[in-house]
C-alpha cells in the first residue's frame, strides 16, 4: 500500500515545501482564490474556502497571501480568471492517473499535460476514460504515533466515519464527503491532530509497478507537481518497494 497511499503523497509534498516553497504556495493561493471566488470570503459559511485555508496554513502559507487570494476572489483586488478542469490519462504500465486543474488558459494546460504524459511513456485520455477507478472520500491522515488506533477507530466510526486503515507511520481515515465535517468535528473535539484533512479520489484498485516503469512514474508525478495549473494528482500505482524506500 505504501506505493500509492494517500499518507505518502503528503509526506511528498510536505518535503517538497523548502524545495519548491513558491510554486507551492502558488497551488494553494489559487485555491483559495477559487474557493472564495465561488461562495464568498467567509470561511465560516463557505467550508470549502475553510477547507483551503486550514490546507494553506498546514504548509505554513503566509498569513498575507492567504488574504490577499480571498480578496482578489471576491473581486476586492481585481479579479483573475481560473478554470477548474479535470484531466484523465494513463500513466506508465497503465496507471490511472486524474489531474485536477486550476487554469487560465485550457489549451496551454491540455498541450503541457499530455506532453508531460507521453515524455513518461504514457498519454492523456479523454474525460471519463480513468475516474470510473476512484472514490470520491473524505480522507483524514494522522500520524500513528499520536494517538491508539483502537481510540482513532472508535472516535471516527461513531462520527460516520466508513474505515480507519493503518498504513506504514500513518492511520488513514475514510468517510463519505457529506459527514466530512462531522468525523472533522469529532476529530478535533477529542484533540487528535490530523497531518492532512481534504476530499480525496482514492483508487478502488491499484496497478503494481517494476522499477523501470516506477522511475517513469515518480518522474511523471515530479514533472505535473512542477505545473503550477496543477492542484492535485490521484493514481493508481503501487511502487516497487526498493523505489519506495528510497
Amino acid at each position: 500500500m505504501a506505493g500509492h497511499s494517500h499518507s505518502a503523497n503528503i509526506a511528498h509534498r510536505k518535503g517538497l515545501v523548502d524545495a519548491k516553497r513558491g510554486r507551492l504556495f502558488t497551488k494553494l493561493c489559487r485555491a483559495i482564490y477559487v474557493a472564495a471566488r465561488n461562495g464568498g470570503g467567509d470561511p465560516d459559511s463557505n467550508l470549502r474556502l475553510r477547507y483551503a485555508i486550514d490546507k494553506a496554513r498546514s504548509y505554513s502559507c503566509p498569513k498575507e497571501n492567504i488574504e490577499r487570494s480571498i480578496k482578489k476572489g471576491t473581486g476586492e483586488l481585481g479579479a483573475e480568471n481560473f478554470e477548474e478542469v479535470t484531466y484523465e490519462g494513463y500513466g506508465p504500465g497503465g496507471v490511472a492517473v486524474l489531474c485536477e486543474v486550476l487554469t487560465d488558459n485550457r489549451n496551454r494546460t491540455a498541450s503541457e499535460l499530455r506532453k508531460a504524459f507521453e515524455v513518461c511513456g504514457g498519454n492523456l485520455g479523454g474525460s471519463g476514460c480513468v475516474s470510473y477507478l476512484f472514490n470520491y472520500k473524505g480522507l483524514f491522515v494522522v500520524d500513528a504515533k499520536s494517538v491508539a488506533e483502537d481510540r482513532l477507530m472508535e472516535v471516527a466510526l461513531e462520527a460516520g466515519a466508513d474505515d480507519v486503515e493503518h498504513l506504514d507511520e500513518y492511520l488513514e481515515v475514510t468517510c463519505d464527503p457529506k459527514v466530512f465535517e462531522d468525523v472533522r468535528k469529532a476529530l478535533e473535539a477529542n484533540k487528535i491532530a490530523t497531518e492532512s484533512a481534504e476530499t480525496s479520489y482514492i483508487p478502488t484498485n491499484t496497478v503494481e509497478l517494476d522499477v523501470e516503469n516506477g522511475k517513469k512514474m515518480l518522474r511523471l508525478r515530479e514533472i505535473l507537481d512542477d505545473n503550477d495549473d496543477v492542484q492535485n494528482v490521484y493514481a493508481n500505482d503501487n511502487l516497487p518497494a526498493e523505489l519506495v524506500e528510497s
